[in-house]
């Protein structure tokens, strides 16, 4: 090339930079910077995994995945209520993969592997058994997978080992179990006794620790019982438990069965009297509230595993009416626990690909979700504990009314307990926090 002609080149070069650098505002009027967005056109694919078929499925896996595909059409749409009515995942358009979570935990690890290795998905969000989740947690963790646990409630998941791809974006058995003892302190004052029947496996045995363990601080003067019931999950006759505890002299029943399972308890212990005899407990009773409705009886302590469901069906935000409302005209029925719970999952999803940008990596997905705080649908969720993976919310339970002028469920007498009240803090195991009196405990 002529030195000439390199010598113009190089002059314009020169004055263009000056000109851009003179040009700039100064660095307190500059715009906050943005993650890019993604090209129209661009997608992604999410996989769902809920329980599709099976006993589990009617009451809680399909409504799961009817709050996910809702909030996923609405985002890809840009229909939801601001401050989320952006279009899209960071701009992209969000495909879902629905997967039937059913088959144990054996069967989820192969299909979870399949899902990241061959099917090359960019985000994983779903899951409710707790045997699963903790089966698959080391298996996110191995396959760097960015990965969102819905609803799962083993407290074990993050206390056990720490997490940098795996989040779960509801509170753990822990709160669900602290508020219920706590609720039963302030509405059943004179309970001198307690049992329960509880699936056996990771979930079941975690609640009804945290449920004893706390009235053993808040309630000293009560008692439990010594022939606690533990079926087989998914086992559906409850016949020889129920007789145990009717025979039983506690005045308390309590319940962390889900599914099929809590709807069988249900019917076979109402049809036995258990419920006329003693007081129900039913820490995820709420997805039996529209399903069940003159069957299920009065006087139980209903809770809903959070702050969803017919817990906050008067809840009057933006987000939660756009929610049921959308839910009701699309299924024909208000929205159960699970949907809301995949939903705000989903919504955790789209907040990670907003903040991180367009075609991000499982690394930047959580470093945009970690630690944060979001409204959800129904509530303020706070990724506070597990170093930032594991959220927390308030928690609520209600007793149980059919309303024979409206012909539903309601509940009546709802209190929440804020979350500062009913987790312990972050690094503090839950076992240690409530056999220390819930040091910190801000209620």
């Amino acid at each position: 090339m002529n030195k000439g002609l390199v010598a113009v080149l190089a002059a314009l070069v020169v004055g263009a930079v000056a000109f851009m650098l003179t040009s700039e505002k100064p660095s307190e009027e500059k715009k906050e910077a943005t993650a890019p967005v993604a090209d129209e056109g661009e997608q992604i694919t999410i996989a769902v995994p809920s329980f599709l078929t099976g006993g589990a499925a009617g009451p809680f896996g399909i409504p799961a995945m009817n709050g996910a595909k809702m909030v996923v059409d609405a985002i890809n749409k840009g229909k939801l209520p601001a401050p989320y009515n952006t279009k899209g995942f960071g701009g992209a358009t969000a495909s879902l993969i629905e997967l039937d979570e059913g088959g144990g935990a054996t069967k989820q690890v192969a299909e979870y592997r399949n899902l990241v290795e061959k099917r090359n998905v960019d985000a994983v969000v779903g899951y409710i058994s707790s045997g699963n989740c903790q089966a698959l947690a080391p298996i996110a963790e191995e396959l760097k997978q960015f990965t969102i646990f819905a609803t799962c409630g083993t407290p074990r998941i993050f206390e056990e080992a720490p997490r940098q791809y795996v989040f779960r974006t509801m509170s753990h058995a822990t709160a669900d179990n602290t508020a219920a003892a706590m609720y039963v302190k302030e509405n059943f004052p004179g309970m001198k006794g307690y049992t329960g029947i509880q699936q056996n496996y990771a979930w079941g045995q975690d609640s009804w620790r945290d449920f004893d363990l706390t009235l053993k601080q808040i309630m000293p003067n009560s008692k439990a019982s010594d022939n606690v019931q533990f079926p087989k999950i998914f086992a559906g006759q409850y016949g020889s438990e129920i007789s145990a505890m009717s025979l039983d002299s506690a005045d308390l029943v309590h319940s962390s069965f889900w599914g099929g399972d809590l709807e069988a308890f249900i019917f076979q212990g109402a049809a036995r009297g258990l419920f006329a005899k003693k007081t129900g407990v039913l820490t995820v009773g709420g997805t039996a509230a529209y399903r069940l409705g003159k069957k299920l009886p009065n006087g139980i302590v209903l809770g809903a595993r959070g702050p969803y469901g017919i817990l906050v069906r008067d809840r009057d935000s933006v987000l939660n009416q756009w929610f049921i409302n959308t839910y009701k005209n699309l299924y024909g029925t208000y929205p159960s626990g699970p949907a809301y719970q995949y939903g705000q999952a989903i919504l955790a999803a789209k907040i990670a690909y907003d903040k991180a940008g367009s075609d991000p990596s499982s690394e930047q997905l959580a470093g945009a979700l970690r630690g944060i705080t979001f409204e959800s649908f129904s509530t303020k969720v706070e990724m506070s504990l597990g170093g930032g993976h594991q959220a927390v919310t308030e928690n609520g339970y209600g007793i149980t009314k059919y309303d024979e002028v409206n012909g539903e469920n309601i509940v009546t007498d709802v209190k929440f307990y804020p979350a500062s009240c009913i987790m312990p803090p972050d690094g503090v195991g839950s076992v240690e926090w409530i056999k220390g009196g819930m040091k910190g405990a801000k209620c």
